[in-house]
Protein backbone atom coordinates (compact mmCIF):
# COMPACT_ATOMS: atom_id res chain seq x y z
CA UNK A 1 0.00 0.00 0.00
CA UNK A 2 2.82 2.41 0.92
CA UNK A 3 4.55 1.70 -2.41
CA UNK A 4 1.32 2.46 -4.24
CA UNK A 5 0.92 5.80 -2.43
CA UNK A 6 4.52 6.74 -3.21
CA UNK A 7 3.99 5.83 -6.88
CA UNK A 8 0.86 7.98 -7.06
CA UNK A 9 2.64 10.93 -5.43
CA UNK A 10 5.54 10.60 -7.85
CA UNK A 11 3.15 10.48 -10.80
CA UNK A 12 1.34 13.60 -9.57
CA UNK A 13 4.65 15.40 -9.13
CA UNK A 14 5.81 14.47 -12.62
CA UNK A 15 2.49 15.58 -14.09
CA UNK A 16 2.77 18.89 -12.24
CA UNK A 17 6.29 19.41 -13.58
CA UNK A 18 5.18 18.64 -17.14
CA UNK A 19 2.22 21.00 -16.78
CA UNK A 20 4.53 23.73 -15.49
CA UNK A 21 6.64 23.49 -18.62
CA UNK A 22 5.39 25.98 -21.14
CA UNK A 23 5.79 25.43 -24.84
CA UNK A 24 8.05 27.79 -26.73
CA UNK A 25 6.45 28.63 -30.06
CA UNK A 26 8.33 28.66 -33.34
CA UNK A 27 9.17 31.81 -35.25
CA UNK A 28 6.29 32.99 -37.41
CA UNK A 29 6.30 31.77 -40.97
CA UNK A 30 6.90 34.33 -43.70
CA UNK A 31 3.25 33.92 -44.69
CA UNK A 32 2.06 34.68 -41.14
CA UNK A 33 4.30 37.73 -40.92
CA UNK A 34 3.24 39.21 -44.24
CA UNK A 35 -0.44 38.56 -43.55
CA UNK A 36 -0.07 40.30 -40.18
CA UNK A 37 1.57 43.33 -41.82
CA UNK A 38 -1.37 43.98 -44.14
CA UNK A 39 -3.56 45.23 -41.30
CA UNK A 40 -1.26 48.17 -40.52
CA UNK A 41 -0.79 49.83 -43.87
CA UNK A 42 2.26 52.10 -43.92
CA UNK A 43 3.61 52.60 -40.41
CA UNK A 44 5.29 55.96 -39.83
CA UNK A 45 6.25 57.74 -36.65
CA UNK A 46 8.98 58.42 -34.12
CA UNK A 47 10.96 57.04 -31.25
CA UNK A 48 9.02 58.87 -28.57
CA UNK A 49 9.70 60.13 -25.09
CA UNK A 50 7.90 63.22 -23.78
CA UNK A 51 10.01 66.36 -23.72
CA UNK A 52 9.73 66.47 -19.92
CA UNK A 53 11.55 63.13 -19.42
CA UNK A 54 15.31 62.64 -19.65
CA UNK A 55 15.10 58.85 -19.75
CA UNK A 56 12.83 55.82 -19.49
CA UNK A 57 12.63 55.99 -15.69
CA UNK A 58 11.50 59.59 -15.68
CA UNK A 59 8.87 58.71 -18.27
CA UNK A 60 7.44 55.72 -16.39
CA UNK A 61 7.89 56.34 -12.64
CA UNK A 62 4.66 57.39 -10.98
CA UNK A 63 6.05 60.68 -9.68
CA UNK A 64 7.04 61.95 -13.12
CA UNK A 65 4.65 60.22 -15.51
CA UNK A 66 3.28 63.13 -17.54
CA UNK A 67 0.06 62.31 -19.42
CA UNK A 68 -0.63 65.97 -20.22
CA UNK A 69 2.63 66.39 -22.13
CA UNK A 70 2.22 62.99 -23.80
CA UNK A 71 -1.27 63.96 -24.95
CA UNK A 72 -0.15 67.34 -26.28
CA UNK A 73 2.88 66.03 -28.13
CA UNK A 74 1.15 63.02 -29.64
CA UNK A 75 -1.47 65.48 -30.86
CA UNK A 76 1.26 67.24 -32.83
CA UNK A 77 2.28 63.88 -34.29
CA UNK A 78 -1.30 63.12 -35.27
CA UNK A 79 -1.62 66.47 -37.00
CA UNK A 80 1.19 65.63 -39.43
CA UNK A 81 -0.13 62.15 -40.16
CA UNK A 82 2.11 59.99 -37.98
CA UNK A 83 0.51 56.77 -36.74
CA UNK A 84 3.11 54.80 -34.75
CA UNK A 85 5.48 55.52 -31.86
CA UNK A 86 8.35 53.39 -30.57
CA UNK A 87 8.53 53.68 -26.78
CA UNK A 88 11.14 52.38 -24.35
CA UNK A 89 10.25 50.67 -21.07
CA UNK A 90 12.54 49.97 -18.07
CA UNK A 91 12.47 47.01 -15.69
CA UNK A 92 13.31 49.13 -12.64
CA UNK A 93 10.10 51.16 -12.97
CA UNK A 94 8.20 47.85 -13.12
CA UNK A 95 10.12 46.44 -10.15
CA UNK A 96 9.16 49.37 -7.93
CA UNK A 97 5.46 49.10 -8.72
CA UNK A 98 4.49 46.46 -11.27
CA UNK A 99 0.74 47.11 -11.11
CA UNK A 100 1.18 50.86 -11.37
CA UNK A 101 3.68 50.47 -14.18
CA UNK A 102 1.26 48.39 -16.24
CA UNK A 103 -1.53 50.86 -15.52
CA UNK A 104 0.65 53.69 -16.79
CA UNK A 105 1.40 51.66 -19.90
CA UNK A 106 -2.34 51.30 -20.40
CA UNK A 107 -2.81 55.03 -19.82
CA UNK A 108 -0.18 55.76 -22.44
CA UNK A 109 -1.83 53.41 -24.91
CA UNK A 110 -5.19 55.08 -24.31
CA UNK A 111 -3.73 58.52 -25.02
CA UNK A 112 -1.93 57.28 -28.14
CA UNK A 113 -5.04 55.47 -29.32
CA UNK A 114 -7.06 58.65 -29.00
CA UNK A 115 -4.68 60.17 -31.54
CA UNK A 116 -4.80 57.19 -33.89
CA UNK A 117 -1.28 56.16 -32.92
CA UNK A 118 -0.16 52.56 -32.39
CA UNK A 119 2.86 51.55 -30.32
CA UNK A 120 6.06 49.52 -30.53
CA UNK A 121 7.32 48.82 -27.01
CA UNK A 122 11.03 48.20 -26.33
CA UNK A 123 12.23 46.08 -23.38
CA UNK A 124 16.03 46.06 -23.10
CA UNK A 125 18.66 48.53 -24.31
CA UNK A 126 22.50 48.60 -24.47
CA UNK A 127 22.78 52.34 -25.19
CA UNK A 128 24.23 55.16 -23.11
CA UNK A 129 24.64 55.14 -19.31
CA UNK A 130 25.39 51.70 -17.77
CA UNK A 131 24.05 52.44 -14.27
CA UNK A 132 20.83 53.95 -12.95
CA UNK A 133 18.82 54.53 -9.78
CA UNK A 134 15.16 54.90 -9.02
CA UNK A 135 13.78 58.24 -7.90
CA UNK A 136 14.72 61.71 -9.07
CA UNK A 137 16.66 61.57 -12.32
CA UNK A 138 19.58 63.87 -13.21
CA UNK A 139 19.10 67.12 -15.03
CA UNK A 140 20.37 67.22 -18.63
CA UNK A 141 24.02 68.11 -19.17
CA UNK A 142 24.02 71.17 -21.44
CA UNK A 143 24.57 70.36 -25.09
CA UNK A 144 25.17 66.62 -24.61
CA UNK A 145 23.11 64.07 -26.54
CA UNK A 146 21.17 61.69 -24.27
CA UNK A 147 23.21 62.64 -21.20
CA UNK A 148 20.71 60.94 -18.89
CA UNK A 149 19.52 57.96 -20.96
CA UNK A 150 20.09 54.63 -19.21
CA UNK A 151 20.67 51.08 -20.35
CA UNK A 152 18.46 48.22 -19.29
CA UNK A 153 19.67 46.10 -17.55
CA UNK A 154 23.12 47.67 -17.96
CA UNK A 155 26.06 46.71 -15.74
CA UNK A 156 23.73 45.22 -13.14
CA UNK A 157 23.35 42.16 -15.35
CA UNK A 158 26.98 41.22 -14.72
CA UNK A 159 26.99 41.82 -10.96
CA UNK A 160 23.57 40.70 -9.70
CA UNK A 161 23.23 36.93 -10.04
CA UNK A 162 19.52 37.05 -9.24
CA UNK A 163 18.67 39.73 -11.79
CA UNK A 164 18.03 37.35 -14.68
CA UNK A 165 15.11 35.74 -12.81
CA UNK A 166 13.67 39.18 -12.14
CA UNK A 167 14.02 40.15 -15.79
CA UNK A 168 12.24 36.98 -16.88
CA UNK A 169 9.33 37.73 -14.54
CA UNK A 170 9.21 41.32 -15.80
CA UNK A 171 9.13 40.43 -19.48
CA UNK A 172 6.57 37.68 -19.05
CA UNK A 173 4.36 39.80 -16.79
CA UNK A 174 4.22 42.72 -19.22
CA UNK A 175 3.77 40.51 -22.28
CA UNK A 176 1.00 38.53 -20.61
CA UNK A 177 -0.83 41.70 -19.59
CA UNK A 178 -0.82 43.13 -23.13
CA UNK A 179 -0.49 40.02 -25.31
CA UNK A 180 -3.78 40.63 -27.12
CA UNK A 181 -3.77 44.43 -27.10
CA UNK A 182 -4.56 45.62 -30.61
CA UNK A 183 -3.01 49.02 -29.91
CA UNK A 184 0.46 47.41 -29.87
CA UNK A 185 2.15 46.78 -33.22
CA UNK A 186 5.02 44.60 -32.05
CA UNK A 187 7.43 43.94 -29.19
CA UNK A 188 10.98 45.15 -29.80
CA UNK A 189 12.73 42.91 -27.29
CA UNK A 190 16.20 44.48 -27.19
CA UNK A 191 17.50 47.77 -28.59
CA UNK A 192 20.95 47.63 -30.16
CA UNK A 193 22.31 44.57 -28.34
CA UNK A 194 26.10 44.62 -28.25
CA UNK A 195 26.43 48.41 -28.23
CA UNK A 196 28.99 50.17 -26.03
CA UNK A 197 31.57 47.49 -26.73
CA UNK A 198 29.49 44.67 -25.26
CA UNK A 199 29.43 42.67 -28.47
CA UNK A 200 28.62 39.00 -27.94
CA UNK A 201 28.32 39.53 -24.18
CA UNK A 202 24.75 40.55 -24.99
CA UNK A 203 23.96 37.29 -26.77
CA UNK A 204 22.85 35.26 -23.70
CA UNK A 205 20.24 37.86 -22.70
CA UNK A 206 19.16 38.21 -26.33
CA UNK A 207 18.57 34.47 -26.54
CA UNK A 208 16.68 34.43 -23.24
CA UNK A 209 14.35 37.30 -24.07
CA UNK A 210 13.31 35.63 -27.33
CA UNK A 211 12.59 32.43 -25.38
CA UNK A 212 10.57 34.32 -22.77
CA UNK A 213 8.62 36.11 -25.48
CA UNK A 214 7.82 32.95 -27.39
CA UNK A 215 6.77 31.22 -24.18
CA UNK A 216 4.12 33.89 -23.58
CA UNK A 217 3.29 33.86 -27.32
CA UNK A 218 1.60 37.25 -27.69
CA UNK A 219 -0.60 37.97 -30.68
CA UNK A 220 1.90 40.65 -31.73
CA UNK A 221 5.20 39.71 -33.41
CA UNK A 222 8.60 39.72 -31.69
CA UNK A 223 11.65 41.39 -33.19
CA UNK A 224 15.11 42.76 -32.42
CA UNK A 225 16.54 45.22 -34.93
CA UNK A 226 19.90 44.81 -36.63
CA UNK A 227 22.00 47.94 -36.44
CA UNK A 228 25.72 47.20 -36.98
CA UNK A 229 27.26 45.08 -39.73
CA UNK A 230 30.19 44.26 -37.42
CA UNK A 231 28.10 42.23 -34.95
CA UNK A 232 27.92 39.09 -37.06
CA UNK A 233 26.83 36.61 -34.39
CA UNK A 234 24.18 38.91 -32.97
CA UNK A 235 22.86 39.84 -36.42
CA UNK A 236 22.61 36.21 -37.45
CA UNK A 237 20.62 35.35 -34.35
CA UNK A 238 18.35 38.39 -34.57
CA UNK A 239 17.47 37.84 -38.21
CA UNK A 240 16.88 34.12 -37.67
CA UNK A 241 14.55 34.69 -34.72
CA UNK A 242 12.58 37.86 -35.48
CA UNK A 243 9.02 37.39 -36.73
CA UNK A 244 9.34 40.62 -38.72
CA UNK A 245 12.59 42.34 -39.65
CA UNK A 246 13.45 45.61 -37.92
CA UNK A 247 16.61 47.63 -38.41
CA UNK A 248 18.35 50.97 -37.83
CA UNK A 249 20.01 53.10 -40.49
CA UNK A 250 21.37 56.61 -40.03
CA UNK A 251 23.20 56.82 -43.35
CA UNK A 252 22.65 58.19 -46.85
CA UNK A 253 19.83 57.25 -49.18
CA UNK A 254 22.17 55.07 -51.23
CA UNK A 255 23.31 53.13 -48.16
CA UNK A 256 19.76 52.86 -46.88
CA UNK A 257 18.50 51.53 -50.20
CA UNK A 258 21.22 48.87 -50.14
CA UNK A 259 20.18 47.86 -46.61
CA UNK A 260 16.55 47.48 -47.72
CA UNK A 261 17.56 45.37 -50.73
CA UNK A 262 19.65 43.11 -48.50
CA UNK A 263 16.95 42.65 -45.84
CA UNK A 264 14.15 42.11 -48.37
CA UNK A 265 15.77 38.78 -49.19
CA UNK A 266 14.39 37.40 -45.92
CA UNK A 267 10.86 37.69 -47.32
CA UNK A 268 9.42 39.33 -44.21
CA UNK A 269 7.94 42.78 -43.52
CA UNK A 270 10.54 45.49 -42.90
CA UNK A 271 10.27 48.26 -40.32
CA UNK A 272 13.03 50.82 -39.89
CA UNK A 273 12.84 51.63 -36.17
CA UNK A 274 15.52 54.35 -36.20
CA UNK A 275 16.61 56.77 -38.92
CA UNK A 276 16.98 60.52 -39.57
CA UNK A 277 20.20 62.20 -38.51
CA UNK A 278 20.48 65.40 -40.51
CA UNK A 279 24.26 65.75 -40.10
CA UNK A 280 24.70 62.23 -41.53
CA UNK A 281 22.57 62.97 -44.60
CA UNK A 282 19.80 60.76 -43.29
CA UNK A 283 16.99 63.25 -43.87
CA UNK A 284 13.24 63.16 -44.19
CA UNK A 285 13.52 64.50 -47.74
CA UNK A 286 15.76 61.63 -48.89
CA UNK A 287 14.73 58.67 -46.73
CA UNK A 288 11.02 58.93 -46.01
CA UNK A 289 9.86 58.78 -49.66
CA UNK A 290 12.07 55.73 -50.16
CA UNK A 291 10.55 53.96 -47.16
CA UNK A 292 7.02 54.73 -48.31
CA UNK A 293 7.73 53.50 -51.84
CA UNK A 294 9.12 50.23 -50.44
CA UNK A 295 6.32 49.89 -47.83
CA UNK A 296 8.95 49.86 -45.09
CA UNK A 297 7.84 51.19 -41.72
CA UNK A 298 9.44 54.59 -41.09
CA UNK A 299 10.18 55.40 -37.43
CA UNK A 300 12.67 58.25 -36.99
CA UNK A 301 14.43 59.18 -33.80
CA UNK A 302 12.77 62.06 -32.06
CA UNK A 303 9.53 64.01 -32.05
CA UNK A 304 9.97 67.02 -29.73
CA UNK A 305 13.11 68.76 -28.48
CA UNK A 306 13.34 68.06 -24.76
CA UNK A 307 15.43 66.82 -21.87
CA UNK A 308 17.09 64.05 -23.90
CA UNK A 309 19.02 66.73 -25.83
CA UNK A 310 18.94 64.65 -28.99
CA UNK A 311 18.93 67.72 -31.19
CA UNK A 312 22.68 67.59 -30.45
CA UNK A 313 24.80 65.09 -32.37
CA UNK A 314 26.09 61.89 -30.72
CA UNK A 315 29.75 62.89 -30.52
CA UNK A 316 29.63 66.67 -30.94
CA UNK A 317 28.69 68.24 -27.58
CA UNK A 318 28.06 71.95 -27.27
CA UNK A 319 28.92 72.53 -23.59
CA UNK A 320 27.28 75.95 -23.33
CA UNK A 321 23.97 74.43 -24.47
CA UNK A 322 23.53 76.84 -27.35
CA UNK A 323 21.50 75.98 -30.44
CA UNK A 324 23.35 73.56 -32.74
CA UNK A 325 23.85 74.90 -36.27
CA UNK A 326 21.91 71.88 -37.55
CA UNK A 327 19.60 69.82 -35.35
CA UNK A 328 20.59 66.16 -35.30
CA UNK A 329 17.12 64.73 -34.44
CA UNK A 330 13.58 65.94 -33.57
CA UNK A 331 10.74 67.45 -35.58
CA UNK A 332 9.19 70.02 -33.23
CA UNK A 333 10.37 72.67 -30.82
CA UNK A 334 8.98 72.63 -27.28
CA UNK A 335 6.18 75.02 -28.22
CA UNK A 336 5.00 72.78 -31.07
CA UNK A 337 6.40 74.81 -33.93
CA UNK A 338 8.34 72.78 -36.51
CA UNK A 339 12.14 72.92 -36.57
CA UNK A 340 11.86 73.06 -40.36
CA UNK A 341 8.51 73.84 -41.94
CA UNK A 342 9.57 72.27 -45.24
CA UNK A 343 10.16 68.96 -43.45
CA UNK A 344 6.71 69.00 -41.90
CA UNK A 345 5.19 69.88 -45.28
CA UNK A 346 6.98 66.91 -46.82
CA UNK A 347 5.86 64.54 -44.06
CA UNK A 348 2.26 65.68 -44.41
CA UNK A 349 2.39 65.27 -48.20
CA UNK A 350 3.47 61.64 -47.69
CA UNK A 351 1.08 60.84 -44.86
CA UNK A 352 -1.97 62.96 -45.60
CA UNK A 353 -1.70 63.43 -49.35
CA UNK A 354 -3.59 66.44 -50.73
CA UNK A 355 -5.04 67.11 -47.29
CA UNK A 356 -1.54 67.81 -46.00
CA UNK A 357 -0.61 70.43 -48.57
CA UNK A 358 -0.23 74.03 -47.51
CA UNK A 359 -1.13 77.00 -49.70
Amino acid sequence: MLKKVIFILMAVALFACDSAKQEVREIWTKEQANEWYKQWGWLRGCDFIPSTAINQLEMWQAETFDPETIDRELGWAENIGLNCMRVYLHHLAWEIDSAGFKQRMNDYLAIAGKHGISTVFVFFDDCWNPTYEAGTQPEPKPGIHNSGWVRDPGDLLFSDTLLIEKLETYVKDVLTAFKNDKRIVLWDLYNEPGNNGLGDKSLPLLEKVFTWGRTVDPSQPLSVGVWSEKLTNLNTYQLANSDVITYHNYSTVENHRQAIDTLKQYGRPLICTEYMARRNNSTFQDIMPLLKAENVGAINWGLVDGKTNTKYAWSEPIPDGSEPPLWFHEIFRKDGTPYKQEEVDLIKSLTLGDAGKTD
